[in-house]
């Protein structure tokens, strides 16, 4: 089976070209420059969020002995394979 991605993609050649005229004549803004939306939300707990996440794992992984680490791991791939085949 193909894997397919989760975004939404134009597979329309006619306007994938047209979004590339309008953004080499200078048009339209290029889609990947526009920031994302955070309306509703504190920017700054969106930040303090994302860094902690960005340092979360790390230091988990740090915290854990070998014996942990396996364990987790175990569990996790009892989880994958027993979803796959149930």
């Amino acid at each position: 089976m193909v894997k397919r991605s989760s975004k939404k993609r134009d597979y329309d050649f006619s306007v994938a070209a047209f979004r590339i005229v309008q953004e080499a004549t200078g048009q339209s803004e290029p889609e990947a420059g526009k920031p994302l939306s955070i309306e509703g939300k504190n920017p700054n707990a969106v930040a303090l969020g994302r860094l902690g996440g960005l340092k979360g794992g790390k230091a988990r992984a740090n915290k854990l002995t070998p014996e942990q680490r396996k364990d987790i791991a175990q569990k996790a791939a009892r989880a994958r394979w027993q979803s796959k085949y149930t």
